[in-house]
This record gives structure tokens, sequence and C-alpha cells, in this order.
């Protein structure tokens, strides 16, 4: 059943193939903000997966994020998403992350529910 205060969590560390210089964002080997945006997406999915309708799942339709520092290579990186809002189809998120040394992202996030046949019929 789906409710407020679903939360979950995804980890990575920070390789080279996750850096602003490797994903285009910018030009240094530091974790980038779209893998960080990711990240805290995945958690969002995450912790609303279990208390769907069969045969739906979430899509993201809006980030609203702030980098706050950057990563190195090796940093664990944790993303958080706890559910705080429910309208209908629609989910709101709070999303954060950190590495070792303390948060380095934060923000809101949205999601909608869709049918899984029903969204992919819509490509065509």
């Amino acid at each position: 059943m789906l409710e407020t205060g679903l939360s979950a969590r995804s980890v990575t560390t920070v390789t080279a193939e996750k850096t602003a210089a490797a994903m285009g964002s910018g030009d240094l080997p530091v974790f980038a903000t779209p893998a960080m945006v990711a990240l805290m997406e995945h958690a969002a999915m995450e912790a609303v997966a279990g208390s769907l309708p069969e045969g739906s799942t979430t899509v993201g339709s809006e980030m609203n994020a702030s980098h706050l520092k950057p990563s190195k290579l090796g940093a664990e990186i944790t993303a958080t998403a706890v559910l705080t809002a429910i309208e209908g189809r629609r989910l709101t998120f709070n999303v954060g992350a950190r590495d070792e040394e303390g948060v380095i992202g934060e923000g809101t996030h949205v999601r909608y529910i869709v049918d899984r046949e029903r969204f992919m019929a819509k490509l065509g």
C-alpha cells in the first residue's frame, strides 16, 4: 500500500565512468551531477516499487536538485528518497545524497505511476 514515509537507499562507488569528464557534464574527474540525479531517481523508484499495483511502475518527470560538493574517485555515494506526497498518480519525494564526508546533494523529485503496457504502447 502506498503511503507517505516509504523510503529507500541506493549506493554506488565513484568510478571513472561516473565522473563529470566521462559523462560530458564537466571536465573534472569528480562525481557527475547526472550520476547523482540517476542515483536519487533509483532510490525513489525503489521506495515505492513493492507497493504498486501489478503491472505498474513509476516514471520520473521532474527533478529539482542541488549538487553541493564534489566527490572523488573511489568515494561511496548513498542516495536516499522519502515519499512525502501522494496526489493520485503523482508521487513527490525528498531526495538526498551523501559521501563519507557528508551531504553532497539534495532536492525534490516527482514520479508518476503508470501501467507498463499502456506506457510502452505509446511508443508505437
